[in-house]
């Protein structure tokens, strides 16, 4: 059960009202999905977006865990007569994971210690007495009584030893030690790595973390995400630890009293404590805390950068010549029609002349019997090749580069196989970069999202943590894109709100054998799809040319009734309604509020009801990359040339350009003003122009800059009586091609992360 105080917590850390935070987790408590939540349920939770409604469920989440071990605790102190009243309420007032579990440590079943065989050894009195540390104690006359051979304990050495065993565990395992330890090392810890004995050169992309050190506190997240990456395959040692002097003078304050005879036994304790316990302990701890952070910001960059990728703008149902190219082994045709089914497919060669000729030719052909409307180039190996043939042959139709990222992975998979079981894999990737050009979204639900490629350091995170994320997202854009029920295939459905892969199966078998869907409300008809998956999933369903216009809409079947009721006060058909401006205006939208409808959702349906079943995405242009430049080698410093954004990190964006290498676009050289976000200034597949500032063709590096004028030097502040002056600089191209950037300007080009990812 969640108390209401947890209701009232999130309420408090995401500024919202208890009463909202309960509505969410009621409706999710009645498997409502989040995209259902946020488009249909507006009024139980007052317009709450999807990412609050995110945020909220995963804090519940949270929260449920945490009153699990709670009780788990509980239960097992209770069975172990452990359990106070104290002790209880010091647990129940607990609100972060790891102070219950300090509260739990001493009392925690624990392999033999060293702490544990000194109190089997009757140790445990006279670590308590040094521990209490009176001035006129002698720690030696205190050991003498607790010799005991047959114990173990030979001599004075060992007795104290052992007593100091367990002062060591009794100040690890407290609480308020703990508690201060873990600020200090929050603030003062400082991660340093070190590049392994012998590991130079095969450690060398990690070069930059051979000696590293700086306040973990600050540490970005990709820093650490690569420091981690080294330390995992063996090239770096990692270290995140404060002075521990700091740490020791720390512990000295709280559990030294004096400066007896005693105090000296128990500052030894403390020294081992903290370096055999306590410290490993925090290391620890501290590592995993910063690395979940490194995490989540690494998920988010890859949620944001797949979202535009999902969002793409998209052709449209056109019909397409598809090339999946190749040198070697020729380039693939595939000619679909504008619903993306495949009509043809053949192959062509471009290695001579000859070749060219013939290929030029089918080409020609193709585009002709089939009436292609546009030709989609995956952007892999011999993609300007194969993009200056087709453009050579002015066939006045758009010639678009398509990424090809994760087409080879959707082409041998179990899903292709199924769609296209007589055809090579090659000709499913053409097929695949096909469809992607017509929709984006449609197509790349079919693969892998950690396949695509526009992540940042995805398979170093906690991979539960990203699926759960990209699931949240790819539901998102599915369901406000809406789904065309009468075409959709099985994996796009399956991402439908309420439905899931069994359901989506079953719609297409129904749809196999029965036709067509009519109206939305045949799916109630489909086997196991009963009133709340219809519920979840009818009003991101499409169905264009339907009996009822709305079924095309984003209007739930559960508010038909009022817009019929809309019509028939204006007395008019609901597709005047829908098509007649003039109609819609002379509707009061308070009038038709009711109990079961509020005035969020009637603004809404009166906002669906001017483009029934409207797009969100953006609509498609047209992109080329510059005709001069097909390779690096074509490449000169100080051009400026025209490319797509294929991936924002933290660090910067990669820009492809057209030479079959992408080059960097450094975070220092994204604007003219500061920039602190990447995804602020540029996002995945946006169309921009860039400077090349530095090349390394045998590295095959390109360093870009978006800067208005990438070579200007830094500003430095002005002094008393001096003035200051832009260097100047001419348009020669031989001044371009020799330009370099000054030495105390960063355009990334040495940047370690863009090697790791």
């Amino acid at each position: 059960m969640i108390f209401m105080d947890y209701f009232n917590k999130i309420a408090l850390e995401l500024k919202l009202k208890a009463n909202q935070v309960k509505a969410v987790s009621d409706l999710l408590d009645d498997s409502a999905t989040i995209p259902f939540i946020a488009r249909y349920r507006k009024e139980a939770h007052g317009s709450l977006d999807e990412v609050q409604i995110i945020a909220i469920r995963d804090r519940l989440e949270q929260l449920k865990e945490l009153d699990s071990r709670k009780q788990a605790i509980l239960k097992s102190l209770s069975e172990r007569e452990l359990l106070t009243p104290e002790l209880s309420t010091k647990i129940e007032a607990s609100t972060v994971l790891s102070e219950l579990e300090d509260i739990y440590l001493p009392f925690r079943p624990k392999k033999r210690t060293k702490a544990m065989i000194a109190r089997e050894k009757g140790l445990e009195p006279l670590a308590l007495e040094l521990l209490a540390q009176e001035q006129k104690t002698n720690p030696d006359e205190l050991a003498l009584s607790y010799i005991d051979a047959e114990k173990g304990v030979e001599n004075i050495v060992d007795a104290l030893s052992g007593a100091r065993d367990i002062i060591a565990e009794l100040i690890n395992e407290n609480a308020e030690a703990r508690t201060k330890m873990r600020l200090l090392f929050a603030e003062k810890a400082q991660i340093s790595s070190k590049v392994g004995k012998g590991q130079e050169e095969a450690g060398e992309k990690f070069k930059d973390y051979f000696a590293w050190e700086e306040n973990a506190s600050k540490t970005a997240g990709h820093r650490l995400l690569a420091m981690l990456r080294g330390e995992k395959e063996g090239f770096l040692s990692l270290h995140i630890l404060p002075e521990a002097e700091q740490a020791l003078t720390l512990l000295t304050t709280l559990f030294i009293k004096n400066n007896s005879l005693s105090a000296k036994q128990v500052e030894i304790a403390i020294e081992d404590s903290y370096k055999r316990l306590l410290a490993p302990a925090m290391e620890t701890e501290l590592c995993n805390s910063l690395r979940e952070k490194a995490e989540l910001e690494a998920i988010n960059v890859f949620v944001q950068n797949l979202r535009e990728l999902l969002l793409a703008a998209p052709l449209g149902q056109k019909r397409v010549l598809a090339v999946d190219p190749g040198f070697r082994t020729g380039c693939k045709l595939a000619c679909l029609d504008a619903q993306g089914a495949l009509l043809e497919h053949d192959v062509i060669y471009i290695l001579s002349e000859n070749q060219l000729k013939e290929a030029a030719l089918k080409i020609k052909k193709l585009c002709t019997v089939h009436k292609i409307e546009a030709i989609a180039i995956g952007n892999g190996t011999a993609s300007r090749e194969s993009e200056t043939l087709a453009r050579s042959l002015k066939l006045d139709i758009p010639i678009i580069m398509v990424s090809e990222s994760g087409a080879s992975v959707y082409s041998a998979s179990e899903l292709a196989r199924k769609e296209f079981p007589d055809l090579d894999l090659t000709v499913r990737g053409a097929i695949s970069i096909g469809r992607r050009l017509m929709d984006p979204l449609a197509e790349l639900v079919k693969i892998d999202p950690k396949a695509i490629g526009v992540g940042q350091y995805q398979h170093d995170v906690d991979q539960t943590a990203l699926k759960k994320s990209l699931t949240d997202l790819v539901e998102s854009c599915v369901n406000a894109v809406g789904v065309e029920l009468n075409t959709a295939s099985s994996e796009l459905l399956s991402h439908v709100s309420g439905l899931g892969a069994s359901l989506a199966s079953n719609i297409i078998k129904y749809r196999e054998q029965n036709g067509v869907f009519k109206r939305r409300k045949d799916l109630l008809k489909v086997p196991r799809l009963g009133p709340k998956a219809f519920e979840q999933a009818a009003g991101f369903l499409r169905i264009h040319n339907a009996d009822n216009p709305l079924d095309a809409s984003a209007v739930h079947p559960e508010s038909y009734s009022v817009v019929e009721n809309m019509a028939k006060d204006l007395s008019c058909t609901l597709q005047d309604l829908i098509h007649k401006t003039e109609l819609r205006k002379q509707i009061k939208a308070e009038a038709y509020v009711n109990e079961q409808v509020g005035l969020p959702t009637i603004n809404d349906i009166l906002k669906e009801l001017e483009k029934p079943g409207r797009d969100p995405r953006k609509s498609f242009e047209l992109f080329s990359f510059n005709d001069n430049l097909n390779s690096m080698e074509d490449l000169e410093i100080g051009m400026k040339v025209p490319g797509i954004v294929t991936n924002v990190t933290n660090f910067g964006a990669f820009v492809d350009i057209g030479v079959h290498q992408d080059g960097l676009v450094h975070i220092s050289q994204l604007s003219d003003n500061f920039v602190k976000d990447p995804h602020s200034v540029v996002k995945v597949q946006q169309k921009v122009m860039v400077t090349v500032v530095e090349l390394d063709i045998k590295r095959k590096r390109i360093a870009l800059s978006m800067k208005s004028e990438p070579f200007a030097e830094p500003r430095e502040a002005k002094t008393s009586g001096q003035s200051q002056q832009k260097p100047a600089h001419t348009n020669n191209a031989q001044n371009k091609k020799n330009a370099q950037p000054p030495k105390n300007q960063n355009t990334g080009f040495n940047n370690p992360f863009a090697k790791l990812l």
